[in-house]
């Protein structure tokens, strides 16, 4: 089995997960289960990188019976040429991961929206990766612009998404269960896309209509873990310390009474998207092992772990003889060393090629399921035993952060443009057999 023939395989195998989790689908399915005769408004509101296929499906579905709504999305989703027909949906370009004005502005319009529905009234609220960035509604004191330097500082600390959400909650007047206040006594039907680890609904988006486990004192815990609590801006520590202090109301907690009319369903996960992905490497003739759909952690560390496991199989046919197929899913953190360019689906690849360098029949792939890996306009990246034969710097490429200027001038960079979907990080290994 050449590389070549490996490297398309990855390509297909990754496609099938992307199509596993195909957010208008998913919310098609939902909202035709509705019973809607009991409302006289439905409102539709929603963020994130898929809000825009996600808010088509629910103006298929419902049509007329809409009475208004609102979805931010993320710079590039309405691009001159792209076919996006909706009619009584608006949609809102913003900043991500980095959010910015018309995110802010954005936010307080669905606020708005939602304030205004009633007991016999719908909200829903369709929420897809990238939503934390995609609404910002800064809690006094904080500004937009401090807000934003928190989220760089959090961004590159090597912090996880559910320590970043900790933060972004408690410095918002829209997050951790904030909304669902907002639109009661209106019912809310939360339909989800899960991005984070372990499908939690009160992370996914930093959890606008779920009841919020994360206080005050753990926001400030994690600026100290991090060593960033005298770096982020004084407006943002002194918000967090008063809410520690008890000065600040906390976000609803369960069994608070705005969540009694509110449902919140997973409709979009990795571990979906990682069956699929499985069911297609089987029909390709691979021997499958699916390591996990939560992995965390260090980017260099599991790419090693994922290197390791590829070494082992190709020498002694374990834990799955070749032609094999190791996948896995989640989402990994960078911390940041150097200046370059990537992301940690570029950097996995770059690190687990030093480690299979001079391996036969064995490919490494990882992507984003959202299109988008860091600030690149990659998804992702593929290296094989002879990668390093053409380009033997690695290691200082490496060190630097750089793994897109790395996989650029080699083609080896995986671009599909934007999916309108996310569910985290698909990662394939693939150790072809020697005939």
């Amino acid at each position: 089995m050449s590389a070549s023939l490996l490297r398309r395989h990855a390509l297909s195998i990754f496609r099938a997960a992307l199509a596993a989790a195909d957010p208008a689908d998913a919310v098609t399915r939902h909202l035709k289960r509705l019973d809607l005769a009991p409302f006289r408004n439905v409102y539709v509101l929603g963020a994130g990188k898929a809000g825009v296929s996600m808010a088509q499906a629910a103006e298929r579905v419902l049509g007329r019976r809409i009475a208004a709504g609102f979805v931010n999305v993320k710079h590039g989703d309405g691009m001159p040429g792209r076919a996006i027909r909706l009619r009584r949906i608006e949609w809102n370009e913003c900043g991500h991961p980095v959010p910015d004005a018309r995110g802010t502005a954005g936010a307080e319009r669905i606020a708005e929206i939602a304030s205004r529905a009633g007991k016999r009234d719908l909200v829903v609220w369709l929420v897809s990766g990238g939503a934390s960035a995609l609404l910002p509604f800064p809690a006094a004191p904080v500004t937009l612009e401090e807000k934003q330097a928190a989220t760089r500082l959090l961004l590159a600390s090597g912090a996880d998404i559910h320590e970043i959400n900790a933060v972004r909650k408690h410095i918002s007047r829209i997050k951790g269960g904030q909304l669902a206040r907002i639109a009661a006594p209106a019912a809310v039907e939360a339909l989800l896309l899960s991005d984070v680890i372990g499908d939690d609904p009160d992370v996914i988006g930093s959890g606008p209509t779920a009841p919020d486990a994360s206080t005050f004192a753990g926001a400030l815990a994690v600026l100290r873990r991090y060593g960033i609590r005298e770096r982020v801006p004084a407006a943002v520590r002194e918000r967090l310390e008063r809410g520690a202090a008890g000065e600040i109301p906390e976000t609803p907690k369960p069994g608070a009474a705005c969540f009694r009319r509110v449902r919140n369903t997973i409709i979009g996960s990795n571990r979906l998207a990682l069956g699929a992905a499985e069911r297609r490497a089987r029909e390709l003739g691979y021997r499958t092992l699916v390591l996990a759909s939560g992995i965390q952690g260090e980017t260099r560390e599991i790419a090693r772990m994922h290197a390791a496991i590829a070494r082992e199989v190709a020498a002694a046919g374990r834990p799955v003889k070749p032609p094999a197929c190791i996948i896995s899913g989640g989402e990994t953190t960078v911390t940041l060393r150097g200046s370059g360019r990537g992301g940690r689906n570029q950097e996995f690849v770059l690190a687990a090629a030093i480690d299979i360098a001079g391996l036969k029949n064995v490919v490494v792939f990882s992507a984003g399921t959202d299109g988008t890996d860091g600030p690149t306009n990659a998804a992702g990246a593929v290296a094989d035993g002879n990668t390093l034969r053409r380009n033997p710097d690695a290691r200082r490429y490496l060190e630097n952060n750089d793994s897109y200027s790395y996989f650029q001038p080699l083609g080896d960079l995986v671009i599909t443009g934007p999916t309108h979907t996310n569910v985290m990080d698909v990662r394939i290994v693939l150790v072809g057999s020697a005939k």
